[in-house]
């Protein structure tokens, strides 16, 4: 019994120590790296049971999409969407070409595969292990490869011969400060694989390991024998540091392979000696690689492989074989990434993924890239990489972002040599800012600017600077992200500011001792004259007087870019980034403005002011405080308001309710469009994303705000895009749908929107779109329950016969409507006569409108003499069915023929001619019944109009229908 217990206990112990939980932490950013916490593991697993432990976790780990990429749907995943950057082996001689990757042509050798970088090389020896340095600019793709290497080893698809594979990330090695083996950073990191044999040391059993450091520029490494002690044993604790280079020099581990990716400014920190072959990566160096990305990320962040997709696909692939600015950003993948967010931000929103902004997108593409650096010296060995907690993006901003801001105040876009040594640099003394500019150089600028490419982006006004190679920002919006980032941030300050600020921080640190010390004084010698130590006070007053002016100078830019004259007839500020992306086919649309136009410049200082996005530059070290914020939008409140009191063209108020959404402040938008009763955004381009924000923008407003119009006329509206409108359109009295493409389907919508009790809607216009007569039918169904509709317009809808006649039996259910307008819908003398009927009998309509329709003169005639008073109220139903009534001119003539050629270029030309012949034979034979000269003068009058616009209409010199 007693025998039975103890076994019993013994294999209760054993189970419960087979199982140690712990939590998970995961970060995977594309850009900067990969980080993992510890997980969770079995920790008394056996040898084999532990590697297949650690390949589910690492897949697990390295499927995960960061936020970044979630926000973009769930269609796609890293395994479907990667594209192999070309990879190049290069000799030591040669390790640091292509350092300006965009400026030189790829060489025609062949990419290599991550699995032939651990083929034997010439400097390998039998057992050792290989070094491989992979090496390569910020956004050239080195995190990405590895991810996809380490997901493609744990399914076994590349470098099976490595029994294990252990990742690290040097960003958290370099931050660890205690000492650990090299068994302990490992268990550390994987508990699962604690005590492995593999990692002993023992025997030859190394040569099945593979480590993997990614971003080594980030940690400090010293190959000096004095500075950094021998070790060969994995259970000996040292630095993090000194374990790494001891695995490099082959006296840990010598048989277990390494690979080691970096930028190219730490390419020198490890000893030639001890790297076994050089590999630059060297993104997408040709536009079959940039098109094989963007159709495996476009294809699948679109959900289905439709018409649209496959446009966009082929226009950008098109731009790209232009050789154009796009082509040459497009070189590093991190710009490939950020193009298709835009394009997809741009074309493929959805109201029921959660709400992006372009501000968003582009600070998000930052802190992929840059999240949490520093700036450091990167050189010397006593000097850590984070000794001085500088962040880089700051820098960024202080330098790059300073130059975007010159282009963007003078209207520049490209820039010399010597304006980026005197913007970027200038001024630079120490040897540590040296160190610091040389790294910033190789690694950063390059990623922001790009050698210009495409002719016309600036001439410079000095001859001689015309010889020097140009210089642009890799995305034109970058630049003005950056200039706008670099004002938010305050970095523009005036020289009063400056020195307010210096000198408050000064005598508010001393006011303190000095105010106790006049204090002490002034009881045994009272004179006046100390008061004046009381002005110390006075300076931190003073500043925050200063700085407050300072954020209302900000406001009132905004407003001013927001409202420039010379930029108001621009495209929309959506329509510009969409075609710097997809290029211009076809004519070339006529720019009003002088130069490069910065229409997204004020777009984006709004944007950074919102919550999302100030915790997204928190991160990255730029900090902007709510209080800032506050005074900002207290000062831009007053001038939008003050702006919004003219009239603006419908691009100039479609780029407002962009910056009105990217701002993201309900209480803002909703006090500014308290100013607007009117929305004209005729003859815009509206898209999905346009009609998001137009539909989010308005929603912010209270339940009583109503607009008196909405004008969506020739907008290229269709079913889809009204889907995404229909909230919008109960604050509406007078909506505006002419010239669109509404078809049977949409009436549906317009239907439940008529009966909606909400609803307001007092003016409906449908004129030109295809709502067919089946359509016209849904949409009469609504007349019964509607209570608000005064004005509905059907003109050539295809109303038809069939509907004119259901139209005529839903009026008497109807009692609010005043006029109607149904011509050019092919509708006969019956029908007709029969609706005139119904109108007459109804107590509140005053006009018909029946020209353009194949009428009889006997039954313009019928209709003429139905339309004289109703004997029982005295009022007449206007019926305009002609440029005659009778045997005179109707007085309705004018607003006929206006009509008519304001849309004569969209309609039938041959129908349409065919009834301006009517309309002559008519007032020809009123003009033999009049005996008055005066009367036969005015239908000469009249015939002369009716002439004028047929002969437009042969000559096609009409102009295009509004």
């Amino acid at each position: 019994m007693n025998r039975r217990m103890s076994s019993l206990h013994r294999r209760l112990s054993q189970l419960r120590g087979a199982w140690r939980w712990r939590r998970v932490e995961v970060s995977l950013y594309p850009a900067t790296g990969f980080h993992c916490r510890t997980f969770c593991s079995a920790t008394s697993a056996g040898p084999a049971e532990s590697i297949e432990i650690h390949k589910r976790k690492l897949f697990l780990w390295f499927s995960h999409l960061p936020r970044e990429e979630k926000q973009f749907g769930r269609y796609f995943s890293p395994e479907t969407m990667h594209v192999d950057p070309l990879i190049l082996e290069r000799k030591v001689e040669e390790k640091a070409g292509l350092l300006h990757s965009r400026t030189t042509q790829t060489p025609s050798c062949p990419s290599l595969t991550v699995e032939q970088l651990f083929d034997p090389s010439d400097a390998w020896r039998e057992g050792r292990g290989l070094n491989v340095l992979l090496y390569g600019a910020v956004g050239t793709g080195k995190s990405t490869v590895v991810r996809k290497l380490v997901l493609d080893w744990c399914t076994g698809t590349t470098l099976s011969h490595f029994k294990l594979l252990v990742p690290f990330s040097c960003e958290d090695l370099g931050q660890l400060s205690k000492v650990a083996s090299l068994r302990d950073l490992v268990s550390r990191k994987y508990l699962h694989l604690r005590k492995h044999p593999l990692l002993s040391g023992e025997g030859n059993q190394a040569k099945d390991v593979l480590f993997v450091f990614n971003g080594m520029e980030k940690m400090k490494l010293d190959f000096r024998i004095g500075a950094t002690e021998l070790c060969s044993d994995p259970n000996e604790a040292l630095h993090a540091d000194v374990v790494v280079v001891n695995l490099l020099r082959k006296y840990l581990l010598p048989e277990a392979s390494i690979l080691v990716t970096t930028r190219l400014s730490a390419l020198d920190r490890i000893p030639q000696k001890y790297v076994s072959r050089y590999a630059q990566i060297c993104g997408f160096s040709d536009p079959e690689r940039q098109r094989a990305y963007f159709t495996s990320r476009l294809l699948q962040q679109s959900g289905e492989t439709n018409h649209e997709t496959q446009s966009v696909i082929e226009l950008l692939y098109l731009n790209l074989q232009r050789q154009s600015q796009l082509a040459t950003a497009c070189f590093l993948p991190s710009y490939c990434w950020l193009t298709c967010a835009t394009l997809h931000f741009l074309r493929f929103t959805d109201a029921k993924e959660p709400i992006r902004t372009l501000t968003g997108i582009y600070t998000s593409f930052l802190r992929l890239n840059f999240g949490g650096e520093v700036l450091g010296t990167g050189t010397g060995t006593n000097v850590p990489i984070q000794e001085h907690k500088s962040s880089l993006m700051l820098y960024v901003v202080r330098t790059v972002g300073k130059l975007a801001f010159d282009g963007v105040t003078y209207k520049r876009t490209s820039f010399s040599e010597k304006e980026l040594e005197q913007w970027i640099g200038g001024k630079t003394k120490t040897d540590e800012e040296l160190h610091q500019l040389a790294m910033f150089r190789t690694d950063v600028l390059d990623f922001f600017l790009a050698p210009c490419v495409e002719s016309g982006q600036h001439l410079p006004e000095d001859p001689r600077e015309s010889d020097q190679r140009r210089y642009v920002f890799a995305v034109p919006a970058m630049q003005e992200y950056l200039a706008a980032l670099y004002v938010v941030l305050g970095e523009n300050k005036s020289a009063l500011e400056k020195l307010t600020s210096q000198v408050s921080v000064v005598i508010g640190h001393a006011s303190e001792d000095v105010n106790a010390l006049v204090n002490i004084l002034s009881k045994f010698i009272p004179l006046r004259i100390f008061a004046v130590f009381n002005l110390l006070k006075l300076f931190p007053k003073l500043f925050e007087k200063v700085s407050s002016l300072n954020k209302g100078s900000i406001a009132r830019t905004m407003a001013a870019e927001m409202f420039r004259t010379e930029d108001s007839y621009n495209e929309d500020v959506l329509d510009q980034v969409e075609k710097s992306l997809l290029g211009v086919h076809g004519p070339q649309p006529q720019q009003y403005s002088k130069g490069q136009p910065f229409e997204l410049y004020p777009i984006f200082m709004g944007g950074l002011l919102h919550y999302g996005n100030r915790v997204l530059l928190q991160q990255l070290g730029c900090s902007i405080q709510s209080t800032t914020v506050a005074q900002i939008t207290h000062v831009l409140r007053k001038y939008l308001v003050r702006e919004l009191s003219k009239p603006q063209p419908a691009e100039e108020l479609m780029d407002l309710l962009v910056l009105l959404y990217e701002f993201q402040n309900p209480r803002l938008t909703a006090e500014v469009l308290a100013s607007i009763r009117t929305i004209r955004l005729s003859n815009i381009r509206m898209t999905p994303l346009k009609c998001f924000v137009l539909s989010s923008v308005l929603s912010c407003t209270p339940a009583s705000y109503h607009l008196e119009e909405l004008d969506l006329s020739s907008c290229l509206l269709t079913h889809e895009l009204l889907q995404l409108l229909g909230p919008t359109f109960r604050h509406t009295h007078n909506l505006n749908l002419q010239f669109n493409s509404l078809g049977p389907e949409s009436c549906i919508l317009l239907r439940d929107l008529l009966i909606d009790p909400k609803s307001s809607i007092k003016s409906l216009q449908l004129c030109d779109n295809p709502m067919l007569e089946s359509g016209a039918c849904t949409l009469l169904e609504a007349l019964p329950e509607n209570r608000s509709l005064t004005h509905l317009s059907l003109m050539h809808t295809g109303l038809g016969d069939q509907g004119a006649l259901k139209l005529a039996e839903k009026l008497q259910q109807h009692t609010r409507l005043q006029e109607l307008n149904v011509a050019y819908n092919n509708i006969g003398d019956i029908s007709a006569l029969t609706l005139v009927d119904a109108c007459r009998e109804h107590p509140s309509i005053h006009t018909v409108h029946l020209y353009l329709n194949p009428l009889s003169d006997v039954g313009k005639q019928a209709l003429y003499v139905r339309g004289v008073p109703k004997s029982q109220s005295g009022m007449r139903v206007k019926v305009l069915a002609s440029v005659t009534e009778g045997s005179d001119i109707s007085e309705n003539w004018h607003p006929i023929l206006n009509v008519i050629r304001e849309n004569a270029s969209s309609w039938d030309r041959q129908r349409v001619k065919q009834q301006l012949q009517v309309f002559l034979r008519d007032l020809e034979w009123g003009r033999r019944q009049q005996q008055s000269f005066w009367k036969r003068l005015h239908f000469r009058r009249v015939e002369k109009g009716v002439r004028q616009t047929l002969q437009m209409l042969e000559k096609d010199t009409l102009p295009p229908s509004t």
